[in-house]
Parts: structure tokens; sequence; C-alpha cells
């Protein structure tokens, strides 16, 4: 239960401000049809993380135990950085209306999410839990928390939200995270 509760909350902190996010506001604002909106960024997180879980996963049999340690931790204090970046949005991205409202939507945002602080987050949280399906579900979920009110409220949302402060507190918790695993105490806790 821990690696749900705690994929859910990091990826819903994460993801606010993010480009995905940051995309999720312009397709609402663009075509104004929120349900395949959100359907397509549903199934687009869900076989972006599912792959990212499965790769986080696959790396804790090629490892040692101490490797992955100190690989997980430096890769959590990395995302801790990282989140104090802002994300910006190339327009590029949005405007390939071909494939309708929700092939649109699904292919930019799979597109988006590669290389992606959350994708990269479930990569490490796969592997520091050991548990795919709950991370996954937990990641998904938090997607969906940040991205559904992005889509509902469209650009209004983002100028009242603080959106720097959101990003210390995640980057605070990504960093605990890694202090902990490079400290071993992961292990006390449960991941």
């Amino acid at each position: 239960m821990d690696a749900f509760l705690v994929s859910t909350g990091l990826v819903a902190l994460a993801e606010i401000g993010d480009r995905t996010q940051l995309l999720a506001f312009l397709l609402a604002a663009r075509y104004k049809k929120p349900a395949p909106i959100i359907l397509a960024i549903l199934l687009a997180t869900l076989a972006n993380h599912g792959f990212a879980g499965f790769l986080g996963t696959w790396l804790t049999t090629m490892m040692a135990p101490e490797t992955l340690r100190w690989v997980l931790g430096i890769s959590f204090l990395a995302m801790a950085v990282w989140m104090l970046k802002p994300d910006e949005l190339d327009d590029a991205k949005a405007t390939v209306t071909r494939f309708g409202v929700f092939g649109t939507t699904f292919v930019t945002f799979f597109i988006a999410e590669i290389g992606d602080k959350t994708q990269i987050a479930t990569v490490a949280l796969a592997a520091q839990y050991q548990s795919l399906f709950w991370v996954v579900v937990g990641t998904t979920l938090g997607m969906m928390i940040a991205n559904v009110p992005a889509v509902y409220a469209g650009d209004k949302l983002a100028d009242k939200l603080p959106i720097g402060l959101i990003h210390k507190i995640a980057a605070a918790i990504f960093a605990a995270l890694g202090i902990a695993t490079l400290l071993g105490m992961g292990e006390s806790f449960g991941f």
C-alpha cells in the first residue's frame, strides 16, 4: 500500500506545472472536449508508466542490491533538483489534429511523457518498491489527480496555483527519499 500512496502523492505533486499538465491545459482550451481528452490521458499514462514501471522492476534483477540502492538514491536526489526547474511546452506538440481529439491527445501525451519527470519517477519508484502494479496504478492516479482538473479548468487554474511552492515540496520529498535510500533507511519503512 505504501507503493501506491507514495507513488500517487509524488506524481500528483510532480505533475503540477509539468509540461504534460501544460499540454492538458492546451488541449482542453483548444478542443473543449474533456471526455476524450481525459480518456486519452489515462490510456497514454497507463501505457507509458506501465513500460516505465516494468523497466524499474527489471532493473532490480540486473543490479546488486547495494548498487541499486546507490542508483535509486542518486536518482531520487536528481529528481529533487529537476523538480526545481520549471517546464515549458512547445505548441508544435499539440498541432497534430488528423487523429481527432482522442488520438491527438493520446499521441502527444504519450510522447510528451517520454523522459519526463513523472516517467523517470515511475522507473525509480518501481525499482524502489518492487511493486509494479501498485506503482503504476499510483503514478497513473497521481497524473489523473493533476490533469483532470487541468482539463476542466483550462489555463485559468495555472495562474492561481503556487506552482513554485508545489515543486519545492515535491523536491523536498524526492530529496528525503533519496537520502533515506542512500542511508539504507528505506528498508525499515518497507521500501
